[in-house]
């Protein structure tokens, strides 16, 4: 269909060595969409540039560090020089760091913020100019079930910068999209990567707690991100802004009280009052 048509549109797609930032970069050139590659795992991202430019696009890799607002300034100019245009920033890598609260440093604590809001902030300002100077773009920000609920076990430094990147998301929309670039923010539930699935392995118990809260009955994938991608790549959603879109399996819908329809129903009649 025309509305998800992405050729001749550039897209910048972090962390697209693996997971998440792979199946956005492959979705987008699927469907039309010349892309710049970051990861520090440069090996990765060149084997997903070399699957792009398979495909008949073009595709460069960067092993751009996007926690270093200095770096990613010279990265854009990088991408001013060999595409001369941004029309979509996948704004998707950046570390946690796991520790109870009465444990966590102040030192753990700078560095997440820095990976997660002040690195996505980076990447969206330097996008953005480039998307406001030609009058029109779009930022698919990745955030977490954790930027709105949480979740517990040690993410309290995550959810504190995943909560700022809905909020940054807010914020730039609210300021950019009456000059032609739209901001949006998706918040995946569990995807499994293989970080999660080293810590599957170490906590055989973690998988069932997690599906305990999706109702849809398994987690995540990577692929599941490849149609919001797209949709948000494209025309499809041009009044679409603002926006914080779960990705979750219905987790974010049942509250933290509920119970998956497939570990059974009561029978019991429930009197309201």
């Amino acid at each position: 269909m025309k509305l998800f048509d992405l050729r001749g549109k550039v897209a910048v797609v972090s962390g697209a060595a693996q997971g998440l930032g792979r199946a956005t970069a492959l979705a987008l050139a699927e469907c039309g969409a010349d892309a710049m590659l970051v990861d520090r795992n440069l090996a990765g991202a060149e084997a997903t540039a070399e699957q792009i430019r398979e495909m008949g696009r073009r595709a460069t890799a960067s092993a751009c560090d996007v926690s270093d607002p200095d770096a990613i300034v010279a990265f854009f100019r990088q991408v001013d020089h060999e595409y001369g245009r941004v029309d979509f920033l996948g704004n998707i890598a950046g570390d946690g760091h796991l520790a109870r609260p009465e444990d966590l440093t102040v030192a753990d604590l700078h560095k997440v913020l820095q990976n997660l809001v002040v690195g996505r902030f980076s990447m969206c300002q330097e996008a953005g100019r480039r998307m406001l100077a030609q009058g029109r773009g779009s930022i698919m920000n990745i955030g977490s079930l954790a930027s709105t609920t949480a979740l517990g076990r040690g993410h309290i430094a995550y959810s504190m910068a995943m909560g700022a990147v809905i909020q940054m998301t807010r914020e730039l929309s609210t300021e950019w999209s009456c000059r032609g670039v739209r901001v949006n923010c998706v918040t995946p539930a569990q995807v499994v990567n293989p970080s999660l699935e080293a810590r599957m392995k170490d906590d055989p118990g973690l998988e069932g707690r997690f599906l305990s809260g999706i109702p849809i009955g398994r987690l995540g994938r990577p692929e599941d991100i490849q149609g919001l991608a797209v949709l948000l790549a494209s025309d499809a959603s041009a009044w679409i802004t603002g926006a914080i879109i779960p990705m979750d399996g219905g987790n974010t819908a049942m509250n933290a009280g509920g119970t998956p329809g497939h570990q059974g129903t009561a029978v019991q009649q429930f009197r309201g009052t």
